[in-house]
Order: C-alpha cells, then structure tokens, then sequence
C-alpha cells in the first residue's frame, strides 16, 4: 500500500508550514531517511524524510506553498501504483483533498468573483463555472478581482491553487486606482505599455489611448502624477510571503491583540563596562569566551523579574470560552531576539534565573549560532516569558520593541552614550544605556512597569551585586 507523506508538525504552535524546495521528483527512488523537501515555519527551517522507501508517485505542492500541518505533501508506493486511490484511504488526519475532490460546498463554488474588465490572458466571464479551485485561490482571486474562468490549474486533477492565481495576477497587467475605475466604467485599455510606476496604466493612458511618457523632462524635473521616466532607474517589486509574511502577520496581530505603551529609561553603565573590561582581560588569559554587554543585561533582568512577577507573564484567552486570564511564572525563561538573514528569530534560554552569568552568555551565543546555522529546533523557540531585543550596537538611543505575543512586556536595549546623571548633589556626564520597555497596558498598569524599568536600571548601574 502506498505510503502518504504528511507536513509534520514542529512544535504545538505552528499551523503551517512552507514547502522551501523539494529534493526529489516524482518517479524518483527514495529510502525511507531520504530527504524530501525543505520546509520552513516563522523560525526555523527542517527536512521532511520519506518515512517509507518507494517511488515518488506524487507530489501534492510546490515550492513556496504554505500547508497546513499534518495535510499530504506527496504520496510514495510502487510505480503504476494508483495515488489517487491511496489518497481516498488514508487514515483520518491525514487526507484532505489534495486529489482535486470538489468541495462539499457547492454553493460557495458558485460565487461570481467580480471583474475589472477585459484584461489579456484573462477571460472576462465571470467566476462560477464549477472550475474546482482551492479555497485560498478563490480568496486570493476575490481579493484581486480576478475571473477563475480561463484559469489552468496545476495542482491535482487541474485544481486551481494559490499560486496559479498569484501567477495569472503577475502576468495580467496592473493599473492605477483611477484607472481600475475607468475600466469599470467602460475605458478601453490601449495596445501599448503602461506608463505608471512599475508599468501600471495610468488614467492618463485608458482615456488618450496613447504611451504619455515623455521623451524628456523640463527645467525642473517633474512629470505627471501618474507618469514616471525610464531613466529613474529599475522598479523591483519582492512579494511579502515566505518567513517574512509570517512575521509580518504575527506583528500586526500583536499590535491589534493587546495595548502596547513603551517607556524610555537610561542607567549609568559606567559599572557595566568596567565589569566587561575586566572580565574580558581574565577570559582571554583563561581562553574563555567573551562576556558582552547583552550578556550582563540579560542577567540583570534574570535577576530583577522574580521581584515583579506581573513582567513575567502571559496574557491568555480561552479559545472556547474566550474569557481572558493573566498566566504569572516564577521561572524566568528569556527570549533573546537575534537578526539572522532569514528574518528576526527569538531563542530562549529557560531558567535563566538560575543560571550564572557565563551559563547565560553561553547559551545565548550558542542559541544564537543555531539561529544562524538555520538549524535551531521549534522547542528552542518557543515558551519565552518576557524577550529582550538589543539595538545598542547599531546606534539607537530609543526605540519602540513589539510585543512578543503572548508576553506581556519586552526589554529594547539601547546604546551607550554621555548622558548628564546626578551623583550627590553635582551632575556631570557619564556613559548611560538606554532602556526602552513595552508593555501591554491591557495587563500592567504604567506605574508598576515604570518601578520595574526602575529596579532594572539601578541593577545596571550596580552589577558586581547581580555577579555574586
């Protein structure tokens, strides 16, 4: 019997998964740890194996599809084996209907989807023909007032998927707001290329019927508000989807989901760099690693959450009931916000209230080298109760940190610069870090977050206490 190849799931938060690339082709000879494909979730990458040895008799996506967890990615058996039946007799979980099946939903099938107007490479009949498409197709052409009619499916069975219609809106030309509206009215679009930004028709180009574009600039340079010049150099448009959309998505969702209010504080660092200095001449002698400035503030604010309690904490809603409650830790699990060139990616280092300064160095720099080497697993990102992100290095005296759901409160680590500080009764300039707090104000009230930045600046300005 053929064996159906299903999207793991990495971890209990993720939903989905995106298919990176594949490594075989159908009619390919597989063993049961043959890599199939890459896939890759909002933080980290994975291979999915095989799982039984056989021939690829069908794979059920492409590169770049986003599939939900535990749906068929491909189908293994003998060769002439029939997939489609194996499919209709997998257990329950596992199969959807990746085989083309119509959906159960006839009705919704039927919906028109709206029309701009006669657009080359597109049918302008109306949706409604009973193509079999994929929900998140139907979605995406409603979305961009796309007929499905005309449309070649390339998932199973011909069904129309998501990237057919993303690849029918490349193709088909683009317009502007007004001129999108002149279509609707009736304009008849010109044989010739758009003369927007990005080659867009323009207002201008449906009603003249003519390229506007000029063939040279006046004295000062303008043109148009809809028309653009060649010579302003290539237009590079960069779809938000991947790893990126998926932070895009949860960042947005955070920002809709609580409250967020940020508070600006500094602490002298005079203390903290000497520490860093002197343990930094120690270690080179010992062979040790390198304590950073990260490494003692992510100490100091181990050492300062168990003191506020309501810091470190999740805000959670009951899925059923949707009735919302505060989830407090004792246990201080950091998150530590690292730039990989895949997007921004958040390890944790658990405990880390128990752990000592160099425990907590080495662990967030070998969290980090994994983050890097795209090869952290989903448990090692996942259950931070409050995050620290640093933008220190690159020069920022303050910035607004968002909330790393469902958290309530982040630590912005800022950089060091001469700040005017009271000592006693005189002021005089001494280096001072910045310290930017975001909290959800759903939770935590201003004063109480503005005594916990408090006790955290003077646990900066005081390390060698946070040391013994």
């Amino acid at each position: 019997m053929a064996h159906i190849v299903i999207m793991p799931r990495q971890g209990n938060t993720v939903e989905s998964c995106i298919i990176v690339d594949w490594k075989v082709q159908e009619g390919d000879r597989v063993a049961a740890d043959t890599p199939l494909c890459d896939v890759e979730t909002d933080k980290a990458t994975f291979e999915v194996p095989a799982g039984a040895e056989g021939t690829v008799l069908k794979l059920l996506g492409a590169a770049g599809d986003d599939v939900p967890v535990l749906k068929p990615i491909a189908v293994i058996g003998n060769p002439g084996e029939d997939w489609n039946a194996a499919l209709g007799t997998a257990a329950p979980g596992a199969a959807a209907d990746p085989a083309g099946i119509k959906e159960k939903n006839e009705k919704k099938d039927q919906q028109a989807v709206p029309v701009l107007g006669a657009l080359p490479g597109c049918s302008p009949v109306q949706a409604g023909g009973g193509e079999a498409a994929s929900p998140r197709a139907r979605h995406r052409a409603e979305k961009e007032g796309l007929p499905l009619t005309g449309l070649s499916g390339s998932g199973p069975g011909g069904r129309i998927l998501e990237r057919d219609v993303e690849q029918a809106v490349q193709e088909r030309p683009r317009f502007t707001a007004a001129a999108q509206e002149a279509l609707r009215a009736g304009a008849v679009m010109p044989p010739v290329p758009g003369s927007g930004l990005g080659g867009r028709f323009t207002l201008a180009d449906l009603t003249a019927g003519v390229n506007p574009i000029p063939a040279s600039t006046s004295n000062s340079g303008t043109v148009g508000s809809e028309t653009a010049l060649k010579e302003e150099g290539k237009i590079t448009e960069t779809p938000v989807k991947g790893i990126r959309k998926i932070i895009s998505d949860r960042m947005l969702r955070s920002l809709r989901e609580s409250a967020p209010c940020t508070l600006h504080s500094y602490a002298s660092a005079v203390r903290l760099k000497e520490i860093r200095e002197r343990m930094k001449a120690a270690d080179a002698s010992l062979g040790l690693g390198q304590i950073s400035i990260n490494d003692l503030i992510l100490t100091a604010v181990s050492r300062v959450l168990p003191r506020f309690p309501f810091m470190n904490a999740h805000t959670i809603q009951d899925s059923q009931t949707g009735e919302a409650f505060i989830r407090t830790f004792e246990r201080v699990h950091l998150g530590v916000a690292v730039d990989t060139p895949r997007g921004l990616m958040v390890p944790v280092i658990r405990n880390a209230d128990l752990r000592s300064l160099r425990q907590i160095s080495a662990e967030a720099k070998g969290l980090a080298a994994a983050c890097h080497q795209g090869r952290i697993g989903p448990d090692a990102l996942s259950g931070s109760t409050f995050t620290v992100t640093n933008l220190g290095s690159l020069g920022i005296s303050s910035f607004t940190p968002i909330l790393n759901a469902p958290e309530v409160a982040i630590l912005g680590v800022c950089g060091i610069a001469l700040k005017p500080l009271s000592i006693g009764e005189d002021v005089r300039f001494e280096p001072a870090i910045g310290l930017s707090l975001t909290f959800n104000h759903q939770v935590v009230d201003g004063a109480p977050a503005a005594r916990f930045l408090k006790a955290l600046g003077e646990a900066v300005a005081d390390m060698d206490l946070w040391l013994l």
